[in-house]
């Protein structure tokens, strides 16, 4: 009798560890996350907010508000320098990234031509929301 309540305990206990292990690592995971995409929910190559490159600067090199002030001018003029440079190639990675989409979708069936268009479609907004940033 003593045995079988030792291994319901055992098993009641084996039960609560790996429930436990689900939940740790559930959280780790969303923790993880939050964590990761709370630095890198931009899109790859978008830039971070001028206010927020102010704002990280001026909390490491206790910058004075005079050099906050100019530090956002040479943001927004190295930005505008950028944005003229990568101008006149736009039209070009445009193209590029439409063929590749249409040979994407010559791989596809036609449900899963949908699903991409649906999912190509968020991606496209996600970039949109990101292009002010550059």
């Amino acid at each position: 009798m003593e045995t079988n309540k030792t291994k319901r305990e055992a098993a009641v206990l084996v039960i609560i560890v790996f429930l436990l292990g689900l939940l740790l690592g559930g959280v780790g995971n969303h923790v993880w996350d939050e964590h990761v995409q709370g630095r890198e929910n931009q899109m790859p190559g978008a830039r971070p907010p001028r206010n927020q490159v102010v704002s990280e600067l001026t909390r490491e090199l206790e910058l004075t508000s005079d050099q906050q002030s100019q530090l956002g001018v040479i943001i927004d003029q190295t930005r505008a320098k950028w944005d003229a440079l990568d101008a006149p190639i736009q039209p070009e990675h445009e193209r590029i990234r439409q063929e590749g989409r249409q040979r994407i979708r010559a791989i596809l069936t036609p449900d899963q031509v949908k699903k991409y268009d649906a999912f190509m479609q968020r991606l496209d907004e996600q970039r949109k929301k990101a292009e002010p940033q550059r």
